[in-house]
């Protein structure tokens, strides 16, 4: 026997506002893992995981809702940020780091974009990998822009992040397969 699950407009609502809430502070906490990197002032960290993560499991809408949430705490100063940058707030969003967080809003709608509700493995995997190249597209430009130099912003924000990269998709996949359909069925 089947059964139907029916859940209020407003109680929706509910679950949806603590998603995006929840989505911004997993990221605030994923920026705390922080590994700061010699010849570059791009730190390695767990935010771009947490970013593909949330918008993965979210859905692009809320997925992008809750980046936007997390770049407007962090531009208003709450501590969200990795500590070891050492801009704050808007300044920031200005700093060298700041293309690939201008990039998260975009980064989650496409992961949650392309990762559908009972995705296979495949699907997951290209939307995983969309959202870290709009990441590094994202940091790419910023840095380009700073250096006025796009081999030199590569070698500081590209390359050394490749082989973590690799990890991430290697990690996100699987969870992202398992774990989708059941978070996405209750917002």
């Amino acid at each position: 026997m089947e059964r139907t699950l029916v859940i209020g407009r407003s109680t929706l609502s509910i679950r949806r506002a603590a998603a995006v809430v929840s989505g911004a502070l997993i990221v605030a906490g994923a920026a705390q893992v922080s590994i700061p990197l010699p010849g570059t002032p791009v730190p390695m960290t767990l935010q771009p995981m947490a970013v593909l993560l949330v918008g993965g499991l979210l859905g692009a809408r809320l997925g992008a809702l809750s980046m936007i949430l997390y770049l407007a705490m962090g531009a208003a100063g709450l501590p969200v940020f990795t500590p070891t940058v050492p801009l704050l707030g808007v300044a920031r969003l200005l700093g060298p780091t700041g293309g690939y967080l201008l990039a998260y809003p975009i980064a989650a709608y496409a992961v949650g974009a392309v990762v559908a509700n009972g995705s296979g493995v495949w699907r997951v995997a290209c939307g995983v990998l969309a959202g870290l190249v709009l990441i590094h597209l994202g940091g790419l430009a910023q840095l380009a822009i700073l250096t006025r130099n796009v081999s030199a912003a590569a070698q500081l924000g590209t390359w050394p992040f490749l082989l973590g990269d690799l990890l991430k998709l290697v990690i996100l996949v699987p969870v992202l397969t398992r774990l989708t359909p059941t978070i996405r069925a209750r917002l």
